[in-house]
């Protein structure tokens, strides 16, 4: 006999979340080990039972590679807030911040939280807003705990390599000429 609607709360999402997945041709312990999160949770997410907290659907999208549009869509249908998480509101609100992120336009940061959990890591770059402004977010990063350390290990070895090179490294556009007159 079939389930009371009642007891599946979360079936649009969880049937969402497994077609993404068998998109991916992957396996629940594939899925799960690359989020790390435990393979039970992700069958309950999959099956309705449950709803992945923020962060989780965060990486979840990531990891799926899901296009904007359906992030957003995905987003409401878990019933989680636009307002609530920058970095959805982002992709589907404003064609303002879409051209900030692919016109080529650098966004400088001078504050970063990070947020670490046994799901993954979310990083938060902020900006200060002035002296008596409270710092505000120009960008939010999620990723499971095995990228962030890959991430880090590349941005150490980056910024080694440029230690110790003699070349000044520049920004796009500009010139390092040095005269020799």
């Amino acid at each position: 006999m079939d389930k009371p609607k009642s007891e599946i709360p979360f079936k649009s999402l969880g049937q969402k979340l497994k077609e993404l997945r068998n998109q991916a041709n992957e396996s629940l312990a594939e899925a799960s080990g690359a989020v790390e999160i435990d393979v039970r949770q992700l069958a309950n997410f999959e099956l309705g039972q449950s709803r992945p907290t923020e962060d989780v659907l965060l990486l979840l999208l990531s990891h799926f590679g899901v296009k904007d549009d359906e992030a957003v869509k995905l987003w409401e249908i878990a019933g989680y807030s636009m307002a609530k998480i920058p970095v959805v509101h982002m992709m589907s609100d404003s064609s303002k911040h879409q051209a900030a992120a692919t016109d080529g336009h650098v966004l400088f940061t001078d504050i970063v939280d990070v947020i670490v959990n046994n799901y993954g890591v979310v990083m938060n770059f902020m900006q200060n807003t002035g002296p008596a402004g409270q710092p505000s977010t120009v960008a939010r990063v999620g990723m499971s705990r095995e990228h962030a350390k890959s991430v880090l290990q590349i941005l150490q070895a980056t910024l080694l390599q440029t230690e110790l090179s003699p070349k000044r490294i520049n920004a796009p556009g500009s010139t390092n000429e040095s005269s020799n007159k």
